[in-house]
């Protein structure tokens, strides 16, 4: 009976905090993150200690590595089966493939509406939690793999220019999917009619940024 009653507890804290997560990714992605409290996400959770959020997910800076972490993994594993499908391909276009791919393949597998392509953008705005979100991408062993293959297809690309094309290439990944999550949450005109041609048109506007020629100073 004690083992049953274990399970039955483990079970409930596993559905709590998968409630907190999905509550607390919500109220961060449409008010921001610090507009929202820990005791916000757990009175919006439906949880009657104030403390719930803190108990199972410490602090606001746990609780956004928490969310992060959720999603990172399943793109984690989207992202290696790209990049073991394209092997040592030089194009361009395949790199930019893997990065973009992953992610609104995994916004469009969560169906509608989503919140976390919105809370991503809200966490990247802000100068402490957006180390979080790029800790999770470098640690992905994908990346480590993405970032040698644009070293194979760009070799005379001056670093200082690599180095800034990859910060335009995050803006405008970040920031074009989290508008297309908003207009689909608000029921409003998108240019795209589904995520995999929305990801086809910022393949296409990030291979274009990558080639762009540099201008000499």
């Amino acid at each position: 009976m004690a083992v049953t009653d274990g399970a039955v507890r483990a079970e409930r804290g596993d559905a709590t905090r998968e409630l907190i997560l999905t509550t607390a990714e919500r109220l961060f992605a449409e008010h921001g993150v610090f507009a929202v409290s820990n005791r916000h996400v757990g009175e919006a959770a439906g949880q009657g200690n104030n403390a719930a959020v803190g108990y199972h997910f410490g602090t606001k800076t746990d609780l956004v590595r928490a969310i992060a972490r959720r999603h990172s993994e399943p793109m984690e594993r989207l992202r290696l089966r790209m990049v073991d499908e394209i092997g040592g391909s030089t194009e361009v276009r395949d790199w930019v493939a893997c990065l973009v791919r992953p992610a609104t393949e995994h916004l469009a597998a969560l169906g509608s509406p989503t919140w976390y392509a919105r809370f991503g953008a809200q966490v990247m705005t802000d100068p402490v939690l957006r180390e979080i979100m790029v800790q999770e991408s470098l640690s992905a062993p994908s990346l480590r793999r993405i970032r040698a293959g644009f070293d194979r297809c760009l070799p005379a690309l001056p670093p200082e220019v690599r180095a800034e094309r990859t910060d335009m290439a995050r803006q405008l990944m970040v920031h074009m999917c989290a508008e297309r999550e908003r207009a689909l949450a608000q029921d409003t005109p998108t240019p795209r009619s589904s995520w995999h041609d929305a990801a086809t048109g910022l393949i296409d506007a990030l291979v274009g940024l990558w080639l762009a020629p540099v201008s000499r100073p």
